[in-house]
């Protein structure tokens, strides 16, 4: 059953029963991609590393490894 068909099934489901539908899929994706970048920052400070910019440094020092970061 792909996810169309599960969505379809339980808002009719829902509509039977007197209930509120379902949110479609992929309706809050964005959502909980921004909830989970917020949630990896606050553990990355709570372990006393930086919040942004953690991919641009490394980078950097594999790019130029005999240069310093400054931060």
């Amino acid at each position: 059953m792909s996810i169309t068909q599960q969505h379809l099934l339980d808002a009719y489901r829902a509509q039977h029963l007197g209930e509120p539908a379902p949110p479609a899929p992929g309706a809050h994706d964005w959502q909980v991609v921004r909830e989970w970048r917020d949630r990896r920052d606050f553990h990355a400070v709570l372990a006393g590393r930086p919040a942004h910019g953690r991919l641009r440094q490394s980078l950097g020092r594999w790019l130029h490894p005999g240069r310093r970061a400054t931060s």
